[in-house]
Formats: structure tokens, sequence, C-alpha cells
């Protein structure tokens, strides 16, 4: 799995399940010898990739650190992750021109009292990026998906019955820009009044 698509240059995180496959961090690609006919053979790396899971089982609990990414509506939020650095595998990986497979963050959420992680994010956030930061940004899906929500429920974003991209162009614009003043107002305290 590669997605984004290369080339497109975009910083993503994403959640994903824990069957997906992915090498160790020190994995490294072996270059075939060549025979001589027919064109040369790619670099491939010869230990067989394993699933995010077993990663994480493998780094063990005791990797797992306690992270506080916002604050909450009534407490801070906060969460024991496990962080790694992986070689995605996956059906078809996309490795470099030498056969490297670029390095990927593996952000594994195991709470205390489980057995394994119950959440798993891969990412191609830079290897410095604070832990904080890295599940804050991780876990944005929430808000993704509350603003979403309100754009059908409240202001009726699936409500378009026409049969134009005119029509429904419009229609977008109208409940994006109502949800964009909602947004404003619920963010931007009221100016005080004299009583």
């Amino acid at each position: 799995m590669n997605w984004p698509w290369p080339g497109c240059g975009l910083a993503y995180a994403l959640q994903v399940k824990g069957e997906m496959t992915a090498h160790a961090e020190a994995a490294v690609p072996h270059q075939p010898p060549y025979g001589g006919l027919g064109p040369r053979p790619l670099p491939r790396y010869r230990t067989r990739p394993i699933g995010l899971r077993e990663h994480v089982l493998a780094a063990g609990r005791a990797r797992a650190v306690t992270v506080t990414w916002r604050k909450g509506s009534k407490a801070a939020m906060s969460a024991r992750f496990v962080f790694l650095r992986v070689r995605l595998a996956g059906r078809r990986p996309k490795p470099a021109p030498d056969g490297v497979i670029a390095i990927r963050w593996l952000i594994a959420q195991w709470p205390e009292g489980e057995n394994e992680p119950v959440k798993y994010w891969i990412s191609n956030l830079q290897a410095d990026i604070p832990p904080r930061d890295l599940v804050r940004l991780a876990k944005l899906r929430w808000r993704i998906e509350h603003d979403y929500r309100e754009l059908k429920t409240t202001l009726g974003l699936d409500h378009f019955e026409g049969r134009s991209f005119t029509g429904w162009h419009r229609h977008v614009t109208l409940v994006t820009a109502a949800h964009l003043f909602l947004t404003e107002q619920r963010t931007c305290p009221k100016a005080p009044a004299r009583a």
C-alpha cells in the first residue's frame, strides 16, 4: 500500500489495520547476482515482512509511553502509544531505484489492561517530530468526522437532489460557507455587551 501516491509530496498520518505488513527499520535489500541474460535483477529484501501488530508485540508493552495530545471538554486526552520506525511492504511496495523502501512511522495505541494494541497509524512525517505532535495529527480524524456529520445533519449537505454539476457546486459552496460561519461563531467569543 502506497498512499498517497508517490510524487505527490503530501505528508500524512493514516489509520491502518494491524495486519498490514512491514519490514523492520534495520532491514536492508539484497542485490541478487546477475546471471548474464536478460535484465538485471532488482534488489529485494530477504526477510519476510510481518504484520504491524507483530512488530509492536515484539517491541513489547515496555516501549509504550503516555502521550497527552490535546485538552478535551472534561480533561486532557491521553493514552499509551508505541512508536516504531518500519519499512512498509504491502502487496506492491514502491522502493527507490536502489531497492530501499522508505522508513515510515508506526504509531500503535496500546491501552493499559489490553493484551495488544487497539489502533495503528502510519505516517511519513519527519523522524524528529515530537510524539505529542505525531499523535495529535494522527488523531485529527475525529474532527473531520465531526465536521462532516455536522455538514450532513445540520446544514443539509446530503439534501441536494438536482441533476446538474452547477447546481451541486452552488449547493456545496453555500453549505461550506454556512459551516465556516458557524465555526467562526463558535470559536470567537461574542463581544461583551453592556447590561
